[in-house]
């Protein structure tokens, strides 16, 4: 809400003007002569404890500035200006509920003021009270007609989807139809179903401007969801004809082929979208996401999607890319090209959480200790909290024999573990194998022991 007020005295009256400066015009006559304003004629007392409300509001104290407002109201209780002003302190709070009252009490005393209106509405919206803000709009359409559009999204909002039908349908024939009203309607069918008026709307849209893409994708996605998948297919290539080189009909078509079992077609829709500058870099992984999983139930395409892929990363450069690909890999246990694409991933990304466990996990799986070890430690700066880059790093000194070291950087990293008995075990086992090394068997057994013992406790 407000955070200063800014103070106007013009032609003998007072308005509040919302996101101003704090201002007094400071004339000889005006500081000997009673205030005719909104206020009207009141007294001294009263003005002055309306003005140090309004600086306590302007420095944003709104508890302060309500207990001065109470002090205004002993004297007279009958100026709107009061209520308005307690009822946008308690918005400013977030006490809605203690807002409305006084939003009520100034609208009786100044029925058809905008401001207050308007700010009454705000409030309901915030309370989540949309009943309540549909009667004020149409208050407030009565004195600005502005203010439909926001009637038939609150429609919306509250579930009354023929009431902003019919509203939209009326702001359509007087101002003609516009963007953000035919999403409105989409919306309005998404969620009653109606998918025949929505196909009908889109169609229509089609026929008064094919060379609108947008309206032939949503027309495909309506078929798509519907699982109409020849009237998409057809729509699809209906756009190829007034758009050859639409490249946002092939963010279509490729998942149309890959289902017709036509990979070369899917393939060469996939390249011309992951080349496309018009399309997103979420929608090009999504092409991508079904290509893997395609290729997951036919691995004859596995060099074809090494192929896409490798068209997409030097475009995007996007280390999720490189992730994806490096869990299909994992999933299908080929963890040297698992790795690969991982590592790959850490260049761009170097302090991505998962991509770093994954990539130590597999360093060492594969015997890489050096580079498991280097990785470890840049991962205990980035995380320090983190206790599985601490189980990691003392593996991999482990495994290098760097046994001292090894039960240094795990004991320290079993103080930031909480409440994770197979991970301790885990610890525990590690410094036993330190212990081991360094031909320590009294410690070594305790550690065995106190791990045993831990993994009894969680098998029952």
């Amino acid at each position: 809400m407000l955070k200063n007020i800014f103070i106007l005295v013009f032609l003998g009256n007072l308005f509040l003007l919302p996101g101003k400066a704090f201002a007094f015009f400071q004339q000889e006559e005006e500081n000997s002569a009673t205030v005719n304003t909104d206020l009207g004629e009141v007294e001294d007392a009263f003005q002055e404890y309306f003005f140090e409300a309004l600086k306590q509001r302007g420095i944003e104290n709104y508890e302060k500035s309500n207990s001065v407002l109470q002090k205004c109201l002993a004297i007279d209780n009958s100026k709107a200006i009061v209520y308005y002003e307690m009822a946008k302190n308690y918005y400013s709070l977030e006490e809605f509920e203690n807002a409305k009252p006084n939003f009520i009490k100034a609208l009786a005393l100044k029925p058809k003021q905008e401001n207050i209106l308007r700010d009454y509405y705000e409030n309901e919206i915030a309370a989540v009270d949309y009943e309540s803000a549909i009667v004020i709009l149409r208050d407030l359409i009565k004195i600005d007609k502005k203010y439909r559009e926001d009637l038939a999204d609150l429609y919306i909002l509250s579930d009354h989807y023929d009431s902003a039908l019919k509203l939209i349908d009326s702001l359509d024939q007087q101002y003609g139809k516009n963007n953000y009203r035919t999403r409105m309607r989409r919306q309005i069918y998404a969620r009653t179903n109606n998918t025949d008026a929505q196909i009908s709307s889109l169609e229509k849209a089609i026929q008064e401007n094919p060379e609108e893409e947008q309206n032939y994708l949503n027309l495909i996605y309506v078929y798509s969801d519907e699982d109409m998948e020849e009237e998409a297919f057809d729509t699809a290539q209906e756009l190829l004809k007034y758009s050859p080189g639409s490249s946002l009909a092939h963010l279509a078509l490729y998942k149309f082929f890959l289902n017709k079992e036509q990979p070369e077609d899917a393939v060469n829709s996939m390249e011309i979208v992951f080349r496309s500058e018009e399309i997103d870099a979420a929608s090009k992984y999504k092409v991508l996401n079904d290509f893997l999983l395609f290729v997951n139930e036919n691995p004859q395409w596995e060099s074809e999607l090494m192929k896409v892929s490798q068209i997409l990363s030097n475009l995007e450069n996007e280390p999720s890319l490189y992730r994806k690909l490096g869990e299909y890999y994992l999933k299908g246990d080929n963890k040297a090209d698992a790795l690969r694409y991982f590592e790959m991933g850490l260049k761009e990304d170097p302090a991505n959480f998962e991509m770093i466990k994954n990539t130590l996990i597999l360093r060492i799986d594969q015997q890489r200790f050096e580079g498991a070890k280097d990785l470890a430690s840049e991962a205990r700066d980035i995380f320090p909290a983190q206790p599985i880059f601490y189980l990691l790093n003392g593996v991999a000194l482990n495994k290098l024999k760097n046994y001292s070291e090894a039960v240094e950087i795990l004991t320290f990293g079993l103080d930031f573990l909480i409440e994770n008995p197979r991970m301790q075990a885990d610890f525990y086992q590690q410094i036993a194998v330190s212990y081991t090394g360094m031909e320590d068997k009294e410690s070594a057994n305790e550690y065995k022991a106190k791990a045993i013992k831990i993994l009894k406790e969680e098998t029952k």
